[in-house]
């Protein structure tokens, strides 16, 4: 029996694959050094990182060159959505890095995958977690558009991924690291918080890390002062769970963490490559190993650990919500502190005010010299201080730091800084090779036979290369022995490699000079470089030139549509329609009587109306199914998706499924269409509407949408939905009764309320997940001029949130504004306390 066949590895998934990350140089350095398999990182401004500090050209491909010389890849991320007017240079950048060395490209944007796989089917794709794919049907879909590997949703647990493993393609998992408290690729929080910077474009504010109350229609505030962060969930730690991974089928388990410092990728790839070498070589690790690695962790960045989502549970025990900013590790505790009493005459003002008073702290783990410990009292939590560890010290002892003013006993002792890390991760970077690739070394020195060196590396011996030079002849005094082969061949000096074995084929009367000896090795060495950079050098011929990839790009043209796409302007999904997604069946009534000409209505709330699948079309609703669909999700949500009627989907895996029954499938703005080729992929993947994203401009609709294959609709009115999250908000009341049919409290009216004081309204639904909304509601009546003569055709006013009267008067008011623009009036002005979210001012 296999290794393979003992872990239950699906024949298809290739040796377990640690990725890890890489902000810029010299993180990319550390992970290479610590034995990282692959590394992704950015390029340019087209990837979710954009703050990083990413790579030019000339880093670029000095990594790439490092990385395959160690037996390494490279990915480079290029992973948010595209807008039309960037489609060619995200493709230059996918060109151009190609050239440079990377090995594969991570895509959100399906536009940009679409003209990858067209343009350039040689590159090899994989689909990002910010595509928002969580189940196998959604994941099939991937595989079979021409994707190499799928990211996984950070959400899912190990019993969904060891389903989706049976689909056939290499599937990526978060092992570790930070996690987003909404589902990825469906976040607005941050371009309605922070004036346009987008999670979905990398600039994201991380306004999901901040102080929110949870707050009821009284006014009264349910969250208590110590859980203050709602949506800020602990990191991800499956260092623990990587056997279980393996045995799901996980090809490759990603790292997060490309704004992290070089000690911190150091340090986490360093424990995730040991653990993965225990288990393909079938070691126990035994307990003084395991706590070493788990405090190695616990002193990189970290909020706290959670494996929630792995287990199939999202509840507190995932939720950091005292604290956003790095805990580190719980070392000791201060049994008091006294003014300082040492002379501090002739020091600097600001060193005697660091240097006011001693604390005594006892240790129960050990701390280095020069560790930044923090000090920090639970009923003073926000007076907490930082100082220096000033001596090596083990568990059990008592040290005396310096602190500027004295702390209360009790206060515990966390270090957030590893000095050892860092020394570890400076000592790496320096040097000139991260890491040297193991070689097998055949030697032959037969006499009368031109001496060889054969080089294969140890993880794949179908590299290798051979290098022969001078005639073998017999010795005149001292023969040579085959350990001053092994001496002098195994020097391999400043080049990758390093000798892992030796194969010497000898006489034993051989005489030589090593100075030729070490020739032929240094040529032996060169001839390998160039062969495990040989497939990189072709790239040139095989990606073409910028101006044919220009040529053939499918992108909105100034004054022209694009061949491959026909427009029917006259059909039904082109005529001007007033929607309203309502939450009732009373709600759609009411939206009805005053101009609504299409019903929009939940899964959820067609089931509580025992309204059946058959009967949609007969009443002119369209169902609306979730931006979740998970397997679980299934059985509720299907049905809904009728042959040959409308049905407006919110993941992949639902058009997935429209497509094949032969439904009417709408996209929701969930699914982003930024540029043309998106819109064309998913119209030859049977979308015949989308619902545009609240963060495109006017401007960015008027490029591509008139050139496009599908209708497209825009909310008009409503408040943005700016979060789905698997984890109910209304946790943070701690009062959870595990019951959401039975819950009272997500019956109420809540908000949470930021430290601006906006009011955000959050709503959950009957299966736990939680939703939040942006507190201002967007009115773009007054623009439906422009919108229509832009391609837009449905307008939706979102009612999930409106009681009878709001919703009878925004539902008039958007009806007049779309007749006034069908009669070429001007429509009313937009109403008051509204804006017009990103339509005018876009996102970074």
């Amino acid at each position: 029996m296999t290794l393979r066949d003992t872990l239950h590895i699906p024949h298809h998934v290739p040796r377990p694959e640690l990725l890890a990350p890489a902000g810029g140089p010299a993180p990319f350095a550390a992970a290479l050094a610590a034995g990282a398999d692959a590394i992704y990182c950015g390029m340019g401004s087209f990837n979710a990182r954009r703050k990083a500090d990413n790579f030019t050209d000339d880093t670029f491909e000095a990594a790439c060159r490092a990385a395959h010389l160690a037996g390494a890849r490279v990915y480079v991320t290029v992973n948010i959505v595209i807008k039309d007017e960037e489609m060619l240079e995200a493709l230059e950048l996918v060109r151009r890095s190609a050239r440079l060395g990377a090995d594969a490209f991570i895509i959100q944007d399906w536009g940009l995958f679409r003209e990858v796989r067209r343009l350039m089917p040689q590159i090899e794709t994989h689909v990002s977690t910010q595509a928002n794919i969580h189940d196998a049907r959604g994941t099939a879909w991937c595989r079979d558009a021409g994707a190499d590997r799928v990211t996984l949703s950070r959400e899912l647990s190990v019993a969904e991924i060891a389903q989706i493993s049976q689909v056939g393609i290499d599937l990526e998992v978060f092992a570790h690291g930070a996690i987003c408290f909404c589902y990825s690729g469906v976040c607005l929080l941050s371009s309605f918080a922070r004036a346009g910077r987008s999670a979905n474009r990398g600039m994201c504010a991380q306004p999901c890390r901040l102080p929110y109350e949870l707050v009821n229609e009284q006014g009264r505030v349910l969250s208590p002062a110590n859980r203050e962060r709602p949506l800020c969930p602990r990191d991800t730690n499956t260092s623990e769970m990587v056997s279980e991974l393996l045995d799901a089928g996980a090809a490759a388990l990603k790292l997060e963490g490309r704004m992290k410092a070089p000690d911190y990728v150091y340090s986490i790839v360093d424990v995730y490559r040991r653990q993965l070498d225990d288990i393909l070589a079938g070691r126990r690790t035994d307990p003084e190993s395991a706590q070493a690695r788990a405090r190695q962790l616990k002193r990189c960045f970290n909020r706290d650990f959670t494996t929630e989502y792995q287990h199939g549970a999202s509840g507190d025990e995932m939720m950091s919500y005292e604290r956003s900013n790095n805990r580190g590790q719980l070392v000791g505790e201060v049994l008091g502190s006294a003014p300082a009493r040492r002379d501090v005459r002739g020091l600097h003002p600001d060193d005697r005010r660091r240097r006011a008073a001693v604390a005594r702290i006892r240790l129960f783990e050990p701390v280095g010299k020069g560790d930044l410990l923090e000090l920090r009292h639970d009923d003073e939590f926000d007076q907490f201080l930082t100082t220096i560890a000033p001596e090596d010290a083990q568990t059990g002892e008592t040290i005396q730091c310096d602190i500027p003013r004295a702390m209360p006993a009790g206060s515990r002792v966390r270090i957030i800084r590893s000095q050892s890390a860092i020394d570890t991760a400076n000592a790496v970077l320096k040097r000139d090779i991260p890491r040297k690739r193991p070689v097998h070394v055949k030697v032959r020195a037969r006499l009368g036979e031109p001496f060889a060196v054969a080089l294969s590396c140890v993880d794949d011996d179908s590299r290798a290369a051979e290098a022969t030079g001078f005639i073998v002849e017999a010795a005149r005094t001292r023969a040579v022995t085959r350990d001053d082969l092994v001496e002098h061949v195994g020097r391999m000096g400043s080049s990758p490699f390093e000798a892992a074995s030796f194969d010497i084929d000898m006489d034993d009367t051989c005489g030589m000079g090593f100075s030729a000896v070490h020739k032929v090795r240094a040529a032996a060495c060169a001839a390998l470089e160039e062969a495990l950079l040989a497939p990189y050098a072709s790239r040139d011929r095989e990606l073409g030139r910028l101006d044919d990839i220009a040529g053939r790009a499918c992108i909105a043209r100034e004054g022209a549509g694009v061949d491959t796409v026909a427009v029917d302007t006259e059909s039904d999904s082109r005529r001007a329609v007033l929607c309203v997604t309502a939450l009732s069946l009373e709600a759609a009534r009411t939206a009805r009587e005053h101009g609504a000409d299409a019903i929009y209505l939940t899964a959820d709330t067609l089931a509580a109306s025992d309204i059946q699948p058959h009967e949609i079309l007969e009443l002119g609703i369209v169902p609306v199914l979730d931006e979740v669909c998970r397997e679980a999700d299934h059985a509720r949500l299907d049905p809904w998706i009728i042959p040959d009627a409308p049905v407006a989907v919110g993941t992949i895996s639902e058009l997935a499924l429209a497509s094949t029954r032969g439904a009417r499938a709408q996209l929701r703005s969930c699914i982003p269409v930024h540029n043309l080729a998106c819109a064309t992929m998913l119209a030859e993947s049977g979308a015949q509407l989308a619902w545009l994203s609240p963060e495109l401009t006017l401007a960015e609709i008027e490029r591509f949408a008139p050139s496009a294959p599908l209708a497209f609709g825009i909310e008009v009115y409503g408040r943005p939905r700016v979060m789905t999250s698997e984890h109910c908000i209304l946790q943070v009341a701690n009062a959870c009764i595990h019951d959401c049919t039975r819950c009272g409290l997500r019956r109420q009216r809540l908000w949470l309320r930021n430290i601006d004081g906006k009011m955000l309204p959050v709503t959950t639904d009957i299966h736990g997940r939680s939703h939040l909304y942006d507190g201002t509601p967007i009115d773009l009546t007054p623009q439906i001029p422009q919108l229509l003569s832009a391609g837009v055709s449905h307008f939706m006013v979102d009612a999930t949130l409106m009681d009878e009267d709001e919703l009878k008067r925004t539902v008039v008011h958007a009806r007049r504004a779309l007749d006034a623009a069908l009669a070429g009036r001007t429509p009313t002005k937009r109403l008051p306390g509204t804006s017009t979210g990103c339509l005018f001012v876009g996102v970074e």
